[in-house]
């Protein structure tokens, strides 16, 4: 709003210069009070609060005010009048890192209206690297036309920023990471030694930003790893403030066993605890889930800060070799091609067959090829195992291990393991967030050559859409609350996750009766509908339904 500026001129001869015309009153234009003002939206603060219609209004990258605001104070204002507005969902469960880079656009995160993600899960992270774990990074570098030119958090983070990417980007520690670059791939204790140097290392990676610890305990080395050394290694996240997200290391027929050990790790550590993608997996394992949300219960009703995660699907994703025994797994890659190729392969053959048969995800009809590596086995991307045996003319235990050779064990898949009650049931939990596990990718390039899980693409407007307006498993707020303040909180990232005045512009537009994800798992690189705008920082990311070129994102070190 203008106002008028008077100004004095204390001189001897001041009348003489107002009389000469050397100051006459004005008009100046003020300053607008705020860039962006996002006026008349139905807004949902992200803390399970019911909506209410108001304006947000921002300055810089922040939220300056949540109230009724003069369009002219603004120097933009965007109409969100019939949107609900709330905070921009923080992915609690991702594997972008590494792949930002690839796609630094986020265009499958930014659409469905995600603006941090909270990657490094499942006990793999971009770094720290070293020993076996560099050469690992280096090779998966390559195969995306990378220069793995990092290695410690903070250089990995440096890269980051040099590059430049859409969306919020923290790191956990993977503990398999870490375990194999000091360790290697063997099936063995840590000596006191290499614990030390674990213990080192994740002193550092938490120090230079890291927001905590991740396991994959059903992965190698991670299956390869005695809970007290994982305890170790908590001690140390709870010490510095972070936490520990477990994958679990059984989601089937020992999923009891596993969540015990999760909130074990908690009690003896003092680290907050997140289980990741909560399920029970494999129809047989379906009657466990009831009593494995009991679990959490209990140990929160104890003391112990446990949460969970899950994704709004029946279908998981991961790799092949996650079939094979452990003892088939010990040395790595060359040293399992080397059993598969040699005597024991028909030991694997039965134990892999056991695995899929009796217990996840119960049958080959459920596993489907969802990327491999080399050009001849493309034409198997979106084949079931058995539609791969019927072709090979062979049983689907030999498929499975004729696939996983010809392609160097670089192969994932879909299981459709889980039921929709046991999904709704989580999903509606209250110690339950969401989360993706997914990552980014967009739909162009080498990317259409694969099948992915849909939860890449849709996971958030699935939640909103068909579980709450659909399906009413929760309200909004309720929704929302789930996908922002929640995972916020339990990262650990204080100005992300609420609308409220000093947090971060992080925001999402989105039109609450048509919201509705579009990826299938026939079809998974699809948008979603109804996700207008979503600002990251202050910034468009999406606007009026479409990308725009900004690269806003920041990373988000541990405090």
């Amino acid at each position: 709003m203008a106002r008028t500026t008077r100004r004095r001129f204390v001189s001897e001869g001041g009348g003489a210069l107002l009389a000469l015309g050397a100051w006459r009153p004005g008009r100046v234009e003020a300053q607008p009070a705020f860039d962006l003002l996002l006026k008349g939206g139905t807004v949902l603060d992200g803390t399970g609060a019911p909506a209410f219609v108001t304006d947000v209004a921002v300055k810089g990258d922040g939220i300056a005010t949540v109230g009724e605001v003069a369009a002219s104070q603004a120097a933009r204002v965007v109409e969100v009048r019939g949107l609900h507005v709330c905070p921009g969902f923080v992915d609690m469960h991702s594997h972008s890192d590494g792949r930002i880079l690839v796609y630094p656009g986020a265009q499958s995160r930014a659409r469905q209206g995600i603006t941090s993600e909270i990657t490094g899960n499942c006990g793999s992270s971009a770094a720290p690297l070293q020993g076996l774990a560099l050469e690992e990074g280096r090779r998966d570098a390559a195969r995306d036309q990378l220069n793995c030119d990092w290695s410690d958090v903070g250089s990995y983070f440096a890269r980051l920023e040099r590059s430049g990417f859409a969306v919020n980007q923290a790191l956990l520690v993977g503990q398999g990471t870490l375990r194999e670059g000091v360790v290697g791939a063997a099936d063995r204790p840590a000596t006191a030694d290499e614990m030390k140097a674990m213990v080192r290392t994740l002193e550092q990676a938490l120090d230079q930003g890291a927001v905590g610890l991740s396991t994959g305990l059903e992965y190698t080395p991670g299956r390869y790893t005695p809970t007290a050394e994982i305890v170790a290694l908590a001690r140390v996240v709870a010490q510095r403030g972070g936490f520990y997200a477990s994958h679990i290391r059984n989601e089937e027929r020992q999923l009891l066993e596993a969540v015990d050990e999760a909130v074990r790790i908690g009690r003896l550590s003092g680290a907050r605890v997140q289980v990741s993608h909560v399920k029970a997996s494999g129809r047989g394992n379906w009657g466990k889930q009831v009593s494995s949300l009991a679990l959490l219960e209990s140990a929160r009703r104890d003391g112990v800060e446990v949460l969970g995660d899950a994704y709004p699907y029946t279908a998981y994703s991961t790799g092949l070799t996650v079939t094979f025994p452990g003892w088939a797994l010990d040395g790595g890659r060359d040293a399992t091609l080397k059993r598969l190729r040699g005597g024991e392969r028909e030991r694997i053959r039965r134990e892999v067959d056991d695995y899929v048969r009796n217990g996840d995800p119960g049958d080959y009809d459920l596993i489907v090829i969802a990327s491999v590596a080399t050009e001849a086995n493309r034409r198997f991307v979106g084949k079931t195992l058995s539609d791969v045996a019927s072709t090979w003319k062979v049983d689907p235990a030999e498929a499975l291990l004729r696939m996983v050779d010809e392609e160097q064990t670089s192969v994932s898949y879909v299981g459709h393991g889980m039921s929709p009650e046991n999904v709704e049931r989580v999903l509606g939990h209250p110690l339950v967030m969401v989360g993706s596990d997914g990552h980014v990718l967009a739909p162009v390039g080498r990317a259409l050559e694969s099948r992915p899980h849909p939860r890449s693409y849709g996971c958030y407007p699935r939640v909103l859409g068909y579980y709450a307006r659909e399906r009413k498993v929760f309200g909004l707020e309720t929704a929302v609350r789930k996908c922002t303040s929640m995972p916020a909180d339990q990262a650990g990232l204080s100005d992300r996750g609420r609308i409220a005045r000093g947090k971060k512009a992080d925001l999402v537009a989105f039109d609450a009766a048509t919201v509705k994800d579009g990826a299938t798992f026939e079809k998974p690189h699809e948008y979603p509908v109804g996700i207008t705008h979503v600002l990251v920082n202050g910034t468009f990311v999406v606007e009026n339904g479409t990308q725009t070129a900004a690269r806003p994102g920041r990373v988000l070190r541990k405090g």
